[in-house]
């Protein structure tokens, strides 16, 4: 199999993207990244600015886009519920034009891309934990909807994609990932309850804490992002990336607590529409096809985590 010399990144510059960019750089890999900064940052990739292999162009992904590339990784999309519930419509657009037009560019191509999608695709399951072949318990019509149904829409399209021209497509399923990079103002968990810690506020759990998630580190998710993409044309997916090991809000939020050495106190709220009540990858297709599973233990990658936001706050003030 060729080994990948010029690589697309969609959403380059946000969360994900900018690990992945990181990951592909290091290697000697030439990578464009494609990201209009709605909710990623330039900060995130400003490292590599000045390098010939990296190339940054600020663009929507939902508008056509013309390069050479190898591989096509798309990752843009808002991702926190934060993000997609201010701008619904935003994100819909974004999960299904972007993946139109990044489908187009591989098909003219002959590209090999990968779509990633996401755990949201499931919605709240009556099936746990999830399988790849659990069809899901998805409100359409819900706040939740423009994230959940925008990519099982990408989803679609890569899928009927590789019916139709026999191209080589992959799908991830994501599951929940943190990890350095992390908006402290995103909406997401893991970030608000170490945003919330460090600057001695309540920390807020809606519900009663019992719900549960399955936290990924990013460095275990870009490699298997990377495994998915390099797997053999006749794979496309969809594979689980995620953390078998199931850890309820509560218990995430009193280990924040521990790490950070906060005094934050925990303040329950209504849980929202349609949050799902627990969640947890079956990776067994993981296992087998790409020999992959997280490795980085959940205290490990909450301390890494946490110095990296304890890093990026403000410089105090002399007296």
């Amino acid at each position: 199999m060729p080994v990948a010399k010029r690589v697309l990144v969609t959403g380059g510059a946000g969360f994900l993207g900018s690990h992945l960019c990181d990951h592909l750089l290091r290697r000697g890999i030439e990578t464009i990244c494609l990201d209009d900064l709605s909710t990623g940052s330039l900060d995130n990739v400003r490292h590599w600015l000045g390098d010939p292999r990296f190339t940054f162009v600020r663009g929507d992904v939902a508008e056509a886009f013309d390069a050479e590339v190898d591989r096509i990784y798309n990752l843009a999309c808002p991702a926190s519920p934060a993000q997609y519930r201010a701008a619904p419509i935003r994100t819909l657009r974004t999960s299904v034009l972007g993946a139109l037009n990044m489908l187009t560019l591989a098909r003219r191509g002959r590209t090999r891309i990968l779509q990633a999608s996401t755990s949201e695709v499931y919605g709240d399951p009556v099936q746990h934990p999830q399988s790849e072949t659990y069809w899901g318990n998805v409100n359409p019509l819900g706040e939740r909807a423009c994230y959940d149904e925008g990519k099982r829409c990408a989803e679609t399209l890569f899928a009927d994609h590789r019916r139709q021209y026999a191209m080589p497509v992959k799908i991830a399923r994501i599951f929940n990932t943190y990890g350095p990079r992390m908006r402290a103002e995103d909406g997401r968990v893991v970030s608000s309850f170490i945003a919330q810690a460090l600057a001695g506020q309540d920390i807020t759990i809606f519900g009663d804490g019992s719900q549960t998630r399955s936290f990924c580190y990013v460095d275990d998710m870009i490699d298997g992002l990377v495994r998915l993409m390099e797997t053999p044309d006749d794979v496309t997916g969809p594979v689980n990336l995620g953390n078998p090991q199931e850890c309820s809000i509560g218990d995430l939020a009193r280990m924040v607590i521990a790490l950070t050495g906060s005094r934050s106190r925990l303040v329950r709220r209504p849980l929202p529409e349609d949050d799902p009540r627990r969640r947890r990858p079956d990776i067994t297709l993981a296992r087998e096809l790409l020999a992959w599973q997280p490795t980085v233990p959940l205290e490990t990658g909450l301390r890494r985590t946490i110095a990296a936001f304890e890093a990026a706050l403000p410089a105090p003030v002399a007296p």
